[in-house]
């Protein structure tokens, strides 16, 4: 068999994750920014969900938001380490993320909060997420209740709902090949900066 150069490329993990993630905001029928986004207890037991990316570059991480007292954010305080999965399958593409988070600033988590439609801003005040509830009218009653006391005045965010950058040490891209050849490349940070390898599919 013919050798064959792997597709992709041996640069910056960024700039190959920017030209994806481009791509897939034009080819991905519904929420190409969402993101498995696994964690774990401070004993190390896992679990994943899926979130939506908010933004991202090299210098500020990857940044989602949620309510800080639901499961991921209590896991995320007690063990300040996470993955991310991107799967696009109009592309045959996926990256993984590996890495730190750190929570936002007020500023931030006010400033994205408040670009939220007003709906999802009361949910926001209504949910207690994650937690135990009787029945679905409870919830009604709440939001409906936040309806009434933020009338006519901007929703004021709530304390535990906030933000969370994943700084990166890791990227791992996979590209689907034809015969199931497929390339894979995997992208680690030391102090002397990013290193790569090919990894076996």
């Amino acid at each position: 068999m013919k050798a064959e150069q792997s597709a992709i490329p041996s640069t910056d993990p960024y700039g190959i994750f920017d030209e994806w993630y481009v791509e897939a905001r034009k080819t991905e029928l519904n929420d190409s920014n969402a993101m498995a986004l696994a964690t774990a207890t401070a004993g190390g037991a896992p679990s994943v969900r899926m979130v939506l990316l908010k933004s991202y570059g090299a210098q500020e991480g990857f940044t989602f938001y949620t309510n800080a007292q639901s499961r991921k954010g209590q896991e995320i305080r007690s063990n300040a380490q996470a993955a991310l999965l991107f799967h696009w399958k109009s592309l045959r593409r996926q990256i993984r993320i590996e890495g730190l988070l750190e929570e936002v600033s007020s500023e931030n988590a006010d400033s994205y909060f408040h670009s939220r439609s007003r709906d999802s801003q009361l949910g926001a005040v209504a949910s207690d997420q994650s937690r135990p509830m009787a029945d679905r009218t409870t919830f009604v009653e709440r939001f409906e209740e936040a309806e009434r006391r933020f009338s006519g005045g901007e929703v004021e965010r709530p304390a535990h709902w906030t933000g969370f950058t994943l700084t990166p040490q890791a990227f791992e891209f996979w590209l689907d090949r034809p015969n199931r050849l497929h390339d894979r490349r995997r992208f680690e940070w030391s102090e002397s900066g990013w290193t790569d390898t090919l990894l076996y599919p």
